[in-house]
């Protein structure tokens, strides 16, 4: 059961976006298979120094300015190309340092908090940003302002997905970059913290695998009213 003034008729699945290669730009996508461990294809692979320290794009953010996706074998790309060939490895280097390297890794650490990030058009509108700076999974469309931030706790039904929202994400640098230019407004993340907490988009886990679709109908649900 849907609480009143909480899920609204007519939310669905604006976006839907994967991120094969952590801290580079995501794909757009039209469908994706959800799995416990969250979208198939997302975070295989990231970059890592010489030391086998992760390296991202919050202390080097050109990072942002290479495209990941998924190839018809499974495998990530770089700007279109194959992830272990030889120009990307010159470009992560140029990217993020000498001996940096791409890595390919599916361990459950490859995410920062949980395998899921919901954020919702309200919030995107509210904050005045592109929201592709939050580097989110599901964009949902059709919800009222600030909504998502009681949604923490609840269910997130779409399509065939179960997804538990668990908490309110803490921003980062990160959303400092133009996605498109690589430029740097600090004000973005200055104005996170100052009028919404430091926190936006939601932490989630998947509950119930399957196929979400861009347009699937969504619904906010109590724990217990999900079957």
């Amino acid at each position: 059961m849907t609480a009143a003034g909480d899920s609204r008729a007519g939310m669905w699945v604006a976006e839907l976006w994967r991120y094969p290669v952590k801290s580079m730009g995501g794909e757009p996508l039209q469908v994706a298979e959800v799995r416990p461990d969250g979208i198939v294809g997302d975070r295989i692979a990231h970059v890592q120094a010489p030391s086998g320290r992760l390296l991202t794009a919050r202390t080097r953010p050109r990072l942002l300015g290479h495209h990941a996706s998924l190839g018809s074998d499974g495998e990530p790309l770089m700007d279109g190309r194959p992830w272990d060939s030889a120009e990307v490895a010159r470009d992560v280097e140029e990217a993020a340092g000498a001996g940096a390297r791409l890595v390919r890794f599916e361990g459950s650490e490859r995410f920062d908090v949980l395998p899921l990030l919901v954020a919702t058009d309200g919030a995107v509108q509210a904050l005045g940003h592109d929201g592709r700076r939050l580097r989110a999974n599901l964009l949902i469309g059709g919800v009222e302002g600030l909504a998502e931030r009681e949604w923490e706790g609840r269910v997130l039904r779409a399509g065939e997905v179960l997804i538990g929202m668990h908490t309110l994400r803490q921003r980062c640098i990160m959303t400092t970059f133009d996605p498109d230019t690589l430029e740097q407004d600090t004000g973005v993340l200055k104005r996170i913290n100052r009028e919404f907490g430091g926190l936006m988009a939601l932490n989630c886990h998947v509950i119930r695998g399957g196929t979400v679709r861009v347009g699937d109908a969504v619904e906010v649900c109590d724990p217990g009213d999900v079957a």
